[in-house]
């Protein structure tokens, strides 16, 4: 099977790792002038992992007319500008693989959703969520993550071809659901490195099992399935991204609390917008959210927020 791996980040650049390391023919592409990529060309390695003599490299968009599937790796915010380049390609009979996490700002689309909107007919697509970290994977330590598609022949073929014993993968059953808690985690992953920033770490218990509750809602509200928020895509994935040292997201938000800058990509901190977007849109209730939202784009301070949340009216836990 010949792969195509877009994006040469943390991610992207373990992904394409990984299909070679399974026994894959794989080409890895980044933009012309990405900083990421002169390194990888310069010396096949970056500060995450080395690439093997297998693997190409290369800065054009050409071979996607070659490979069989294409994964997707890159900021999700810049996926319809993605897909506008790959327009001229012409792509047919292809299979997509969106392996990040994230809901587009400005019309609330699931990137599932931006792909088909963009993209031949004949092409499918699917997406990777789950657990997981670059560091740890590279490491040995395995893990387990989902794979989803509208289509269920490419869904079964996808996960019989990923699978191996570094990455045990599960079928995914509600498209909805996993990209929409995938995308969620990411939020949660900030409000959990701002309890870190602020010293109330112990709060973290109720993040953890309050997060997948108002996750759900929004889920069902949208015609997916409530209990995916408890499997891998969301809850599934909370301690590689509430706890983790290599969580972006965590990390980000505990930066963010305590004024100190942070380079990372923390998707979080978009899809946050979106998610209270949904909310409205779909009158879901989404408190958590809407206080990550608060802080990051009103300058709510934490201890506000908190107070904001502990004062909201007493409820049953499961209602």
């Amino acid at each position: 099977m010949k792969l195509f791996v877009i994006g040469c980040g943390r991610w992207g650049t373990f992904i394409a790792w990984y299909l070679d390391h399974i026994g894959h023919e794989v080409t890895l592409y980044g933009r012309e002038g990405s900083k990421n990529m002169e390194a990888l060309m310069r010396e096949r390695k970056n500060e995450y992992i080395a690439l093997p003599e297998s693997m190409q490299l290369t800065n054009s968009l050409e071979g996607t007319k070659e490979a069989d599937v294409i994964v997707i790796s890159i900021s999700s915010q810049n996926l319809q500008t993605l897909c506008e380049t790959l327009e001229p390609y012409d792509l047919k009979y292809k299979t997509f693989v969106l392996c990040m996490k994230g809901i587009e700002i400005s019309t609330g689309r699931r990137l599932s959703q931006v792909m088909e909107d963009n993209i031949d007919a004949s092409n499918r697509i699917a997406v990777w969520l789950g657990p997981g970290h670059v560091e740890e994977f590279y490491r040995g330590i395995p893990n387990c993550m989902v794979i989803d598609s509208s289509h269920d022949g490419t869904k079964q073929q996808l996960v019989e071809q990923f699978s191996s014993e570094l990455i045990r993968f599960y079928y995914g059953m509600d498209l909805i659901g996993n990209e929409i808690g995938g995308a969620a985690k990411n939020v949660i992953g900030i409000a959990a490195g701002m309890l870190d920033g602020i010293g109330r770490t112990s709060l973290k218990g109720p993040l953890m099992a309050r997060g997948p509750r108002e996750i759900a809602r929004l889920i069902k509200a949208m015609g997916g399935n409530e209990f995916s928020a408890y499997g891998l895509c969301h809850l599934g994935d909370y301690e590689a991204t509430l706890f983790s040292e290599h969580s972006h997201n965590r990390m980000f938000g505990e930066r963010f609390v305590k004024h100190e800058s942070y380079d990372k990509l923390a998707e979080g901190y978009y899809t946050v917008k979106a998610l209270v977007a949904l909310g409205e849109r779909y009158h879901v209730d989404l408190p958590i959210c809407e206080a990550v939202y608060a802080m990051l784009y009103e300058d709510l301070s934490p201890e506000m927020a908190l107070e904001e949340l502990f004062s909201r009216s007493l409820k049953s836990e499961f209602v």
